[in-house]
């Protein structure tokens, strides 16, 4: 009968020659000193490396900042916890009692550190081809579908260029109130592009959410007309 831990490798498609490796990438540090945080240190530096290098040689006419964003949406916490569900990672994971009754082994972060410190035990074992061959194999369908780079960049970035190409002024952005306590404030912001005569506000959790909501409503009343500047 295949154990979970040997399922968990055929998975990886590595198999540990240092058993031991592997059970301190899953051990999580509410157990105590002895846990996977420095692997996960080595396994987040690896990921970036390696999957730099793979997106440098898939998309070899994309400037930096194009293929830094790339990058960030394939090793965020978001993309690592799926890749730990895949895995089937979050069984595994060994645990304090405290961290167990509150559902961490659930929790996307600590899904996501998991996979890193896998991957930091994985080149321990069997070095940097090893590595990089189970980094490829499993973000394979995820660099094999790589989104827009459009899509990636922040509303704000993106009014910008909008403007930009058309050789238009910058919007502006002024914060219009902010309420509540210090550990729970709104803000709103308002973004004014006087060019077009457009105004929206939005509000956010931080002033730089709300910023970021205002230019997602102009860019929106932009794009839906087909107006020209006002002069």
């Amino acid at each position: 009968m295949t154990s979970p831990l040997d399922a968990l490798q055929s998975r990886l498609g590595h198999r540990f020659a240092d058993a031991d490796l592997l059970t301190a990438a899953l051990t999580h540090r509410s157990v105590g000193t002895q846990n996977n945080e420095r692997l996960e240190f080595l396994g987040d530096s690896l990921l970036n490396c390696i999957i730099a290098a793979e997106l440098f040689h898939l998309r070899p006419n994309l400037p930096e900042g194009d293929l830094s964003r790339l990058r960030a949406t394939l090793v965020r916490g978001t993309t690592l916890a799926q890749v730990a569900g895949e895995l089937e990672l979050s069984a595994l994971l060994i645990m304090g009692p405290g961290e167990l009754r509150s559902g961490g082994f659930q929790r996307e972060s600590i899904q996501a550190d998991a996979v890193e410190a896998v991957l930091g035990a994985v080149f321990l074992d069997a070095g940097f081809d090893a590595c990089r061959k189970a980094v490829l194999q499993l973000f394979a369908d995820r660099l094999g579908d790589l989104p827009e780079v459009a899509s990636l960049k922040d509303p704000k970035t993106r009014l910008q260029e909008w403007l930009q190409r058309r050789g238009q002024p910058l919007p502006v952005y002024e914060l219009v109130s902010s309420a509540g306590k210090s550990h729970d404030r709104t803000f709103t912001v308002c973004c004014t592009v006087a060019s077009f005569d457009v105004v929206e506000e939005a509000l956010g959790g931080s002033r730089k959410k709300a910023e970021q909501s205002a230019a997602q409503a102009v860019l929106e009343a932009l794009e839906s007309t087909s107006g020209e500047p006002r002069t």
